[in-house]
């Protein structure tokens, strides 16, 4: 058995272990915060992403089976009822700009370093995380009633994301 982590064994650099494993919950923050809500609707949609980040560790992946573990290690298990705090960027804007930016740079990282399943997988996760979090919880209405399920700053959001991953 070898003393190297499972990064290195994958076949990346400490830095680059960090932006993989960064990236599915900034995702979770960016999609959240692209349409402000209330904390109520904020909550709902972190659950809905952490759940998607938490069943990832059963992914046929081994990349992505390492990064959600990793993620679920950091951050608590929501299968055992730890909630992580919720984050809300000062400036949504540029913190979306910032996840975009990162996430072509994670996908420059898997063309160069990461077989293709595993590549298409984690992109593809990333993707599911911001559906699950724009669909969480309606924005608008009364009472609950009424509303848009996704609202165009969370669709654009997801669609520049899906542009960031697919070159």
């Amino acid at each position: 058995m070898s003393d190297d982590p499972l990064y290195s064994m994958l076949g990346f650099t400490d830095s680059e272990w960090g932006l993989l494993v960064g990236l599915p919950q900034s995702v979770l923050t960016a999609a959240s915060a692209a349409t402000p809500d209330s904390a109520r609707k904020t909550r709902a949609e972190t659950a809905a992403g952490l759940d998607v980040i938490s069943d990832a560790r059963a992914s046929a992946s081994r990349l992505v089976t390492a990064v959600a573990g990793a993620i679920v290690s950091r951050v608590g298990d929501p299968d055992l009822g730890e909630e992580p705090p919720v984050i809300e960027p000062s400036d949504p804007i540029a913190y979306a700009q910032d996840v975009l930016g990162r996430a072509a740079e994670a996908n420059a990282l898997l063309a160069a370093k990461a077989d293709q399943a595993d590549a298409e997988t984690y992109k593809h996760w990333l993707v599911e995380i911001a559906e699950s979090v724009v669909g969480a919880a309606s924005t608008g209405g009364v009472l609950g009633i009424g509303g848009e399920a996704v609202t165009d700053s969370e669709r654009a959001f997801r669609d520049d994301l899906s542009k960031a991953l697919n070159d």
